[in-house]
Order: structure tokens, then C-alpha cells, then sequence
């Protein structure tokens, strides 16, 4: 996930493309809009007006991810005969984003492939995923065209309780779940792989 107001749009547009092209097309790119107006002065750029940044920014990546040569005249953005190459592998890639707040909720629903909740399953999730379910449908949209990822953590999540952790994403409509080994006591790289690879095995066993 990056804050991708915070960036300049081509050059975010170009990685992207080549991390696809490296992995062979599994690139999914998480985008938001960020919190802290500090990193935004920091940074040079326009705290206020990131909303409407971040918009016009996922339009003309997706342009520069599915045409060889690309004119765009926006308000934020501007680009004259140029393009990136080589293309990804996807065209276009994946936008995935995070966040709760209605604005956030609404833009998701408009142009997004998919959704990171900031919650765990239960009445207040699913009331949360059929308000973007509304919102996808309000922007003549199918539901299914946005993914729904769910998050795990090992650190509050025994292990005897993840395949139930994994039922309860998909009781709500995840489409994907990811999980964090982050503070779970791991104390080495292998150890952080082979609990992954324990929390698969059982995941799709449940």
C-alpha cells in the first residue's frame, strides 16, 4: 500500500509495471490517500486536495498501462505523447484501497478493483460492506468487481482459530485474505515463511 498523492503518478505507474512484468502478472497495486498532513508538507505536495488527486492520478495510470502512447490534460496531471514500456503484463493493473470513511467508501466503489476493510467480521463489517455494495451498484457497476480482502494477524489469532478466522472473511464476502505475522513472536525470516505456509495449509483445508 502507498499514498499516492504523495508521488508522481508516471513514475508509480512505471514500477508497477515492471514489478507485473518480474512476477509474471500478479501484481495488485494498493493506493490511499493517507492521514498525516506533516508527510504531505514534507513532501511538497497538497494535503487538501488529495481526494480529487488520487482520482484523476488511477486514470491516467490505467492509461499508461494499456496504451502505447498517452495524452492526457488534467488538472493535476499532465502528460504529452509518452508511455511507458515495456506494458504490463495485466492491462490494467489491479487498484486495490484502503480505508473506511464514506468519502473513502464512495471512491472505491467508483473506481476501484478492490477494497482492504479496516475491520474484523462481524454486524458493523457487514453493514459497512453492503453500504459499498450500494455504492458499487449507485455507479452502475457490478458488486463482483470489487474484491474484498480480509486480514489476518497471527499476533491475536491462535492457531487452532484460523480456519475459523478464514470462515468468518468468507461468511462476509471476502474475496481474499491476507495475514500479518507481525509481532507473533517470529524470530527469523524462515520462521515468518513457515508460519504462512502453516496458516495456508490449514486455510484451505477448513
Amino acid at each position: 500500500m502507498i499514498i499516492l498523492p504523495q508521488r508522481q503518478t508516471a513514475l508509480v505507474a512505471k514500477q508497477a509495471a515492471a514489478v507485473d512484468v518480474l512476477s509474471g502478472g500478479r501484481m495488485r497495486l494498493g493506493v490511499g490517500i493517507g492521514w498525516n498532513h506533516v508527510e504531505y508538507e514534507a513532501l511538497g505536495q497538497n494535503f487538501r486536495n488529495r481526494g480529487r488527486r488520487i482520482e484523476e492520478q488511477v486514470a491516467l495510470m490505467r492509461r499508461l498501462w494499456t496504451e502505447e502512447l498517452v495524452d492526457f490534460d488534467g488538472r493535476y496531471e499532465q502528460v504529452r505523447q509518452a508511455g511507458i514500456c515495456p506494458l504490463p503484463v495485466q492491462r490494467p493493473i489491479p487498484i486495490w484501497m484502503g480505508g473506511g470513511a464514506d468519502a473513502v467508501i464512495e471512491r472505491i466503489a467508483k473506481i476501484a478493483d478492490g477494497w482492504f476493510p479496516q475491520f474484523q467480521p462481524g454486524p458493523q463489517g457487514v453493514e459497512t460492506i453492503e453500504r459499498l455494495r450500494g455504492h458499487i451498484r449507485a455507479a452502475g457497476r457490478d458488486v463482483d468487481a470489487v474484491g474484498i480482502e480480509g486480514r489476518i494477524s497471527l499476533y491475536n489469532t491462535a492457531e487452532g482459530d484460523w480456519g475459523g478466522a478464514v470462515q468468518g472473511w468468507r461468511d462476509v464476502g471476502a474475496t481474499h485474505v491476507s495475514v500479518s505475522t507481525m509481532n507473533a513472536g517470529l524470530a527469523s525470516p524462515q520462521d515468518h515463511m513457515d508460519a504462512i505456509r502453516r496458516f495456508r495449509e490449514q486455510a484451505t483445508s477448513a
